[in-house]
């Protein structure tokens, strides 16, 4: 197995306030937060960062495994001296961040899951989508992809929000979005989620397709004391769909 990666990141809000940590979704990249930037930087300094493959970050051979993707967390947590943080994942980010929580506990102090899953619905999508990718490259797949992340009314009303998240995705490097697809394909953390010690909201969009509002109640229930916050009118993107919503959820997930 190779080493972490090393992340690029960027700091916004106070100066010295509690860190929350903020992990993106497949095919994004940490500009996807910019929704809940401002709200949430007014309580806690923001660390966020891009998963390897994505964004500025590297893009090591693949496959990569969600264990991977979870070290690579962990040494920009080394690099920074830091010893422990809270984390919000959204999709990819959050299944991150279950790793975390399992197999990291004495790093995270609290831990907020938005629209993710802990094996995913369809897991052998991903390796033929991996594939896809190989060899068509992002484009021809985006507006099947991005279809599934917004409700219909969203996707019809505000064309310039889904045209930059669009944006992000067609920028991801081809096979850094495929080795992660891989990561996908091959994660279950469901016998983990028992390990997870951090207090934890689950956060779902009631109209979510690609990581339907099951996958949530499962997560709920298998960590114990989480909390289920549904939100309405938000499918996958439920941070771009329902920004102040999304935001309120993650300050009262942070207590």
């Amino acid at each position: 197995m190779a080493g972490p990666a090393e992340l690029s990141f960027q700091w916004d809000g106070l100066e010295d306030g509690p860190i929350l940590m903020l992990s993106h979704a497949l095919g994004t990249a940490r500009a996807m937060w910019d929704p809940q930037v401002e709200r949430v930087s007014s309580r806690r300094r923001l660390l966020r960062f891009d998963h390897r493959g994505h964004g500025a970050s590297p893009i090591p051979p693949g496959p990569y495994r969600i264990e991977d993707l979870g070290r690579d967390c962990l040494r920009l947590l080394d690099g920074l001296q830091l010893d422990r943080v809270a984390f919000c994942g959204l999709s990819l980010g959050g299944m991150v961040g279950m790793w975390l929580g399992a197999n990291a506990p004495e790093r995270i102090d609290r831990l907020i899951l938005c629209c993710t899953a802990a094996r995913m619905p369809r897991p052998e999508d991903f390796a033929t989508r991996a594939a896809r990718v190989r060899q068509e490259g992002l484009v021809p797949l985006a507006d099947q992809i991005i279809g599934r992340w917004f409700t219909p009314s969203f996707f019809a009303d505000h064309a310039d929000r889904v045209a930059a998240i669009r944006a992000l995705l067609t920028a991801t490097d081809p096979e850094g979005y495929a080795s992660t697809c891989e990561a996908l394909a091959a994660m279950d953390l469901r016998d983990q989620l028992g390990k997870i010690t951090a207090p934890t909201l689950v956060i779902a969009g009631a109209e979510d397709q690609s990581t339907p509002l099951a996958q949530a109640r499962e997560i709920a229930d298998g960590i114990r004391g989480a909390r289920l916050v549904v939100v309405d009118r938000a499918a996958h993107m439920a941070n771009i769909e329902q920004p102040d919503a999304i935001s309120q959820a993650v300050l009262t997930g942070l207590g």
